[in-house]
C-alpha cells in the first residue's frame, strides 16, 4: 500500500470517567492547523464505555469526524484493549497523522500502537508543523514535501531536534499537555459520528482491574493557574518557600518550582515546571531564584508575562523575562509583597 493512501489528521481523544481531558481539545486545535495545511480533515478517536454523548463536544472543538469505539472492555484504561482498539482504527481508516497526548495514558498507549502499526513515534513534542524533509536540500537525496515535522527537546534538553517519519505512515507524535492551545469552541457544531467495533477476543489475557482507589489531593493543578510564583534552588531551603507563598497569597497566585527544588525534597513533584515537569502558560510567571536553564524554560516560556528575580545578572532567565530584578530575593520578595498589599484589595 502506498503512502498516498493515508489521509487525515487523527487525534486520540482521551477521556477518564466519561469526561474528556483537556489535552484532547489542545490536540484538536493543533490538528485543525495541520489539516488546513494538508487540505484534509480532522478525526477524533473516542474510546470508552457509554461515551458516544461526548462526540458533540469534540465537534465543537474542531473534529470533523468522530470514530467511536464503545465497549465494556474500554470502561477503564488498560493497555491491551486500548492498544488493540486504536491500532485497529488506524489499520482500517489509514490516517496520515496520529496525535496522542503525552499524559500517563498517552505515554503508555502511543509506543505500543506505533509498534503494532509498524511506524515511528516522536515523543514529548513541543512544536508540530508541515514542511519539507530534510529541512535543507541534500545533494543526491530526495526532499519530501508535506511532512509532519516534529520538534522536541533532546539530550536532556540541551538541544532541540526536529524529527520526521518520511517513509512510514501514519506519522505519530505524543504532545505534552499545555503546549498546544485549544481553539474557541463553535457552539452547536456537529461531526460525522462513525461507530467502529474492533472485536475483542474474550479469552485474551487482559489485565483485570480489581479495584480503583482515587487519591484525593489538596494540591492545585499548576497548569490551570493564572499566576504562578515559582522558586528554584536559589530560594535556599524548604522553609524559605514561605516568602514565595506570602507573595502568592497576596496576588491570588499558586506556588510552583523547578526540578532542583523537587530533587532536594523541598516541594512535591506535582508543582514542578519544566521539561520533566509540567508545561504552563499563566498570565504572570514569577521566576524567583531560578537560573532559567533550557529544561525549565521549555515549560514556562509561553507565559504572558515573565518576572525574574535573581542575584546573578547573567542568568539565562533574564533572556526570556519581560521584567527582571537583580538582587537578593530574601530582601526583594518580602518588599514586593508589602508593596502589593497596599494596592491589591
Amino acid at each position: 500500500m502506498g503512502l498516498e493512501e493515508y489521509k487525515g489528521v487523527y487525534v486520540f481523544a482521551q477521556q477518564v470517567d466519561n469526561e474528556l481531558s483537556g489535552i484532547a481539545f489542545e490536540l484538536l486545535g493543533k490538528a485543525k492547523e495541520l489539516a488546513k495545511d494538508l487540505n484534509t480533515d480532522v478525526t477524533a478517536m473516542l474510546l470508552g464505555s457509554g461515551i458516544k454523548g461526548l462526540a458533540d463536544q469534540l465537534a465543537e472543538y474542531g473534529a470533523d469526524k468522530v470514530i467511536v469505539v464503545d465497549d465494556p472492555e474500554l470502561k477503564e484504561y488498560r493497555t491491551e484493549p486500548y492498544a488493540h482498539a486504536v491500532s485497529s482504527v488506524i489499520n482500517e481508516y489509514k490516517p496520515e497523522i496520529v496525535l496522542v497526548g503525552a499524559t500517563a495514558i498517552g505515554r503508555d498507549l502511543g509506543p505500543r500502537v506505533s509498534a503494532r502499526v509498524a511506524t515511528g513515534l516522536t515523543a514529548d513534542c513541543t512544536v508540530l508543523e508541515i514542511g519539507d524533509f530534510p529541512l535543507n536540500p541534500i545533494p543526491g537525496q530526495e526532499q519530501k514535501h508535506n511532512q509532519l515535522l516534529m520538534t522536541r527537546p533532546a539530550f536532556g534538553g540541551n538541544t532541540i531536534a526536529t524529527i520526521a517519519c518520511p517513509d512510514n505512515r501514519p506519522q505519530m507524535a505524543t504532545v505534552r499537555p499545555g503546549v498546544m492551545q485549544k481553539i474557541d469552541p463553535v457552539q452547536g457544531a456537529k461531526a460525522e459520528v462513525i461507530e467502529f467495533n474492533p472485536g475483542f477476543t474474550p479469552d485474551n489475557k487482559y489485565v483485570e482491574i480489581v479495584e480503583i482507589v482515587k487519591e484525593l489531593s489538596n494540591t492545585v493543578d499548576i497548569m490551570d493557574a493564572k499566576i504562578l510564583v515559582s522558586g528554584g534552588r536559589g530560594v535556599g531551603s524548604k522553609e524559605n518557600f514561605q516568602i514565595l507563598q506570602d507573595l502568592a497569597d497576596v496576588i491570588g497566585g499558586t506556588v510552583s518550582c523547578s526540578r532542583a527544588v523537587v530533587d532536594n525534597g523541598w516541594m512535591p513533584k506535582e508543582l514542578q515546571v519544566g521539561q520533566t515537569g509540567k508545561t504552563v502558560r499563566p498570565n504572570v510567571y514569577f521566576a524567583i531564584g531560578i537560573s532559567g536553564a533550557i529544561q525549565h524554560a521549555a515549560g514556562m516560556e509561553e507565559s504572558d508575562i515573565i518576572v525574574a528575580i535573581n542575584k546573578d545578572e547573567t542568568a539565562p532567565i533574564f533572556d526570556i523575562a519581560d521584567y527582571g530584578v537583580v538582587g537578593d530575593l530574601n530582601k526583594i520578595v518580602p518588599k514586593l509583597t508589602e508593596e502589593l498589599k497596599k494596592v491589591v484589595k
